[in-house]
């Protein structure tokens, strides 16, 4: 079944009603009825404190939460002059349902600003409502990707691997892509909610990546803005974070086949700007179980090796054989292999006759290595130290990315289109 909208239509006809707005935040929910109120109130705060000025439109589009979260949104005193629209979005499951939702409501409303904020965060304030709402329509930028600061090893999908590849990709340096919480004009919400992905295994669960990459392939006005620590559900990666690794890579790889014609032709990156204050808070550290993370590894190359031998390089294929036999306290995985084994998995996912998924899940494996990896690395690293390694893996990347266009093409039968 397709869908033409999001937005049902008792809701849609309530928000006609209200005309116009200056600002809508929309909160994406799921089930977190523990969280969403004190996100509910920092937003509406926020747009109190200030955007008292301006009409403010508070939408919470909820996927069929099964606890009290809707309960729990509605029931918040009301503030004057905000609206707040609680209500069950329509179309596939998933993020990508309710933004959409988010964006059709910040279309109807001619709203200048459209914020996203996660419903489980446990560490937003007022302020980020004027850092992100502000960053469009005072500083004219198009799009805000939040600039948190983190525990070292919380975001090890966008330290490994997403920051690396859009960074190399695209140009950009947008420390975090999929950071959830994002800003974004009128002009941009209505050229995004053109794109036909709003059934699509994008809006299952690639929707935060999507809409950094397009932004950056439209080459709109971007922008970081100081948010400070992100505080929210943390998961181990050794317990949960599978399949997620599953999710934001095949969605990468997707883009980059939709986008060869652009990245194709970057070269280097640019720095993009942080508004806003840095705010001088430490995050909470938390453990990671190494031990079970090269224990997966293990098990995974006893089981995959095969497979992976015909996507990965020889001597990258050697070194992932070797690391097979190291204890654990001495494992390190080189960022150069680990740069080419994406590289080469990029390149059988585009040219990958079977079940793509399933090939991106029998790589699952070697993340869990890198992890690993990187946790030895960093273990005695504070957080900023920590965070130079990251920005140096990074530039091993953008260096590497010519080996990946000679393989894109040798596998494609082209050669460079650059020219």
């Amino acid at each position: 079944m397709r869908f033409s909208t999001a937005i049902r239509q008792p809701v849609r006809r309530r928000i006609e009603r209200m005309e116009r707005a200056d600002i809508l935040v929309g909160i994406p929910c799921f089930n977190n009825d523990s969280t969403i109120a004190h996100v509910v109130e920092a937003v509406e705060e926020g747009l109190h404190a200030r955007f008292g000025d301006r009409r403010g439109v508070v939408m919470v589009a909820d996927g069929g939460s099964v606890d009290d979260s809707r309960e729990e949104a509605e029931n918040l005193e009301p503030r004057p002059w905000i609206e707040r629209v609680v209500h069950i979005y329509r179309g596939v499951p998933g993020k990508g349902s309710a933004v959409r939702a988010i964006f059709e409501a910040a279309d109807l409303l001619e709203a200048k600003a459209c914020v996203l904020f996660d419903s489980d965060l446990r560490s937003i304030t007022p302020d980020w409502v004027a850092h992100m709402a502000g960053g469009i329509l005072d500083d004219g930028y198009d799009y805000i990707a939040p600039f948190y600061k983190r525990y070292k090893y919380d975001g090890t999908i966008t330290n490994n691997i997403v920051y690396n590849l859009t960074r190399a990709l695209y140009g950009y340096r947008v420390r975090q892509p999929i950071g959830g919480d994002f800003a974004l004009s009128l002009p941009l919400v209505r050229k995004l909610l053109l794109q036909d992905v709003w059934e699509s295994d994008i809006a299952r669960f690639g929707i935060d990546i999507w809409l950094t990459s397009t932004a950056m392939v439209e080459q709109t006005a971007i922008a970081q803005a100081n948010l400070g620590v992100k505080i929210h559900d943390v998961k181990d990666p050794a317990e949960a974070l599978g399949p997620m690794f599953r999710q934001v890579v095949s969605t990468l790889f997707i883009l980059m086949e939709r986008h060869e014609n652009v990245w194709m032709r970057v070269e280097g990156s640019s720095e993009v700007p942080v508004i806003g204050p840095p705010v001088e808070i430490e995050p909470v550290p938390f453990t990671i179980n190494v031990e079970k993370l090269v224990g997966d590894f293990r098990t995974g190359y006893a089981n995959y090796n095969e497979v992976w031998k015909k996507i990965i390089a020889a001597e990258d294929f050697a070194v992932i054989t070797a690391l097979t036999q190291e204890p654990v306290e001495a494992f390190l995985f080189p960022v150069e292999s680990w740069c080419r084994i994406l590289y080469d998995l990029s390149v059988a996912y585009h040219t990958w006759e079977g079940n793509r998924e399933l090939l991106v899940s029998l790589m699952t494996p070697l993340y869990f290595a890198r992890i690993a990896s990187f946790v030895n690395r960093t273990r005695e690293m504070s957080n900023d130290e920590a965070e130079e390694v990251v920005e140096e893996q990074a530039r091993v990347f953008e260096e590497m990315k010519a080996y990946l266009l000679e393989r894109w093409l040798d596998a494609s039968g082209r050669d460079d289109e650059r020219s």
